[in-house]
């Protein structure tokens, strides 16, 4: 019997609705729970078929892209016909301009010919495959970077994961709902373009306007290479975490990016970046002392004085500026970022809030307790270990730790790594520092290891050691000389620090991975640029922020943190919940997804591997 469009539409919106409903088959296993309700997929009925074939008439969704864009450029492999012309009318209805091919063999030409900005395939084909297909493309230099979305009856999550670890950008089940096709196949087309604009363009952030980091980072270096009389500065939003509380992440989002446009504006037009979540970067054309530390006051007073909003207030926001002056000592955009980012911490202690870069023979002369603290653990080797259990949540007896650096004085008090940390900053150590921790941490391995009593330790280190020329060389003759299992080894990064030097950090990991050990990427936080971190470094677990454990009554960070352990177990990782305090999070982070557990709720750091995983429980 034929079907009005109209009716097709509503047919097949409610087909789609009922499957919405339902988890995929085994969803519930991991938890243990084995009452759930099965998973059920509707029926595909003749109706469905020709509501398909009646679908040119389907037009309901507006054009998606923006208003004087060209129409997004689909290539759609599929070879049921019904299913195509439904899913080309559908698209074609949201404005896009869709080419349909039967086969996969017809790939390559096609994209060439056509020209594609994303490809839509289905999983299972006559001859070929969704996966086959997306091997293909990303194995072609001209169309590595292009998205790749599957369409797939196929709702075994381990199929799904293969498809991503093929390099897929999404897998959709069918049959899909027309909003959720073009809001899938749109966004990614949005941001392939705004990539590009960024690789060929000035590098600019599409939302926010302020240059992407990358691009900042770019700048810098040009910068420092050309002699550019210039000033940079680290400039930091104080008290975000009592915004947060008080307003929401949500909210604080908003009002952060308000405030990168207000820095934008009072920086005259010149580079400015986000670094970080309440963290800003401006590189300006001063020359001398007295303009640089005028540019510095600038924009901590003119900041202060604009009306913020985050929610339904106006807030003012107070900014804490470190800055140094270009051209310097400076080897790189590296090595300038780290002195503006040590100004930044002198700036937190000074009642003015602002501070200069303090060349490094100036440093040594001064005379700070601190200071003097770590040259004396230097001399002595007064750094020691503690150390912390990580325990799996589903429960099993692999003994693994994280690595906490503390400093013992000549009175045997012991100081954390926070503690330290400008002082050893201050001072330039921090690869040498970095360098005994490791040290320490195969050596006991290396002890272990002999004692039967294997173990594997997350071992901290900085981004910017790891990156320095010769530190992977160091570690992996360090390995070898040693004789440890590698796989024992994993080096934990911190995301900030991993989004501002994600270039060195690729050329290190890549001769980590060869060789066995592995990577943690530590206070993960979801961010378009951290999701796409997790996909760039080869890493086999994270560790979830803090900020996520100690904020589990805030309803979307609750979802948020869901929806980044989701993500991070489609690409295989395993997830690390941290700081946890109480039963309470612990069961939250439980039911959320989190593989590990770790915190004072397990067992304080000590001094010891003596926790007993055979017979822990959560």
């Amino acid at each position: 019997m034929p079907v009005t469009p109209t009716a097709a539409a509503a047919d097949a919106e409610r087909k789609h609705a009922a499957r919405a409903e339902f988890p995929p088959p085994h969803y519930w296993r991991r938890w243990g729970v084995s009452d759930a309700p099965p998973a059920q997929l509707p029926a595909l009925d003749a109706a469905t078929d020709d509501a398909a074939a009646s679908a040119p008439a389907l037009r309901a969704a507006p054009p998606v892209e923006p208003e004087g864009e060209a129409p997004y450029r689909v290539l759609l492999i599929e070879d049921d016909r019904s299913q195509a012309l439904f899913a080309q009318s559908v698209l074609n209805g949201a404005g896009m301009d869709v080419r349909v091919i039967g086969s996969g063999t017809e790939i390559l030409a096609a994209l060439r010919e056509f020209g594609p900005e994303l490809v839509l395939t289905d999983l299972h084909m006559p001859g070929t495959s969704g996966i086959e297909i997306t091997s293909a493309i990303r194995a072609d230099p001209a169309f590595s970077q292009m998205p790749v979305v599957i369409l797939t009856g196929d709702t075994d999550p381990d199929q799904q994961l293969e498809v991503l670890q093929a390099g897929a950008d999404d897998v959709l089940s069918k049959p899909v709902r027309p909003r959720h096709l073009i809001v899938a196949v749109a966004s990614r087309v949005r941001r392939a373009r705004a990539w590009q604009r960024q690789r060929d363009g000035e590098g600019r952030h599409p939302l926010t306007g302020l240059y992407t980091r990358a691009a900042m980072l770019q700048r810098l270096d040009a910068a420092i290479h050309a002699q550019t009389p210039s000033g940079l500065y680290f400039v930091e939003i104080e008290g975000v975490a009592t915004l947060r509380d008080r307003y929401g992440y949500f909210a604080l989002e908003a009002a952060l990016i308000e405030a990168g446009r207000a820095i934008a504006a009072i920086a005259d037009d010149n580079a400015v970046a986000r670094l970080n979540e309440n963290s800003f970067l401006v590189l300006a054309p001063d020359a001398g002392a007295a303009a640089q530390l005028d540019r510095a006051r600038a924009l901590r007073d003119e900041l202060g004085r604009r009306d913020i909003t985050i929610g339904d207030e106006s807030v003012r926001l107070r900014a804490l500026i470190g800055y140094t002056p270009l051209p310097h000592s400076f080897e790189d955009a590296t090595s300038a970022l780290a002195a503006a980012e040590q100004a930044l911490r002198l700036a937190r202690a000074q009642p003015a809030g602002i501070a200069v870069h303090v060349p490094p023979a100036k440093e040594r002369g001064t005379d700070s307790a601190g200071m003097r603290l770590v040259h004396e653990a230097m001399m002595h080797d007064g750094f020691e270990l503690a150390y912390q259990p990580i325990i799996a949540v589903a429960g099993g007896g692999e003994a693994q730790y994280q690595t906490l650096l503390r400093l013992r004085d000549g009175e045997g008090q012991l100081h954390t790594a926070g503690e330290i940390l400008p002082a050893i900053e201050a001072t330039g150590a921090l690869q040498e520092i970095d360098r005994r921790v490791m040290q320490l941490a195969v050596a006991v391995l290396r002890r272990r290891s002999r004692e039967k009593q294997p173990v594997r330790l997350f071992v901290s280190q900085s981004a910017r050691s790891l990156g320095r020329g010769g530190y992977a060389d160091w570690l992996l003759a360090l390995v070898r000389e040693e004789g440890i299992d590698s796989g024992s080894l994993v080096l934990d990064v911190r995301q900030d620090d991993a989004l501002i030097h994600t270039i060195a950090l690729q050329e290190f990991c890549a001769a980590m991975v060869t060789a066995g050990v592995q990577l943690c990427l530590g206070q993960y936080r979801a961010s378009d640029e951290a999701n796409a971190l997790l996909a760039q470094l080869p890493l086999s677990f994270v560790r979830l922020s803090a900020r996520y454990s100690s904020h589990l009554d805030d309803v979307p960070l609750r979802d948020e943190m869901r929806a980044a352990i989701e993500r991070a177990h489609l690409l295989g990782l395993q997830v690390i919940g941290q700081q946890v305090e109480n039963p309470q999070s612990a069961a939250t982070l439980w039911v959320s997804g989190v593989d590990y557990i770790q915190g004072n709720l397990v067992q304080q750091a000590a001094d010891t591997l003596d926790f007993d995983f055979q017979h822990s429980i959560l």
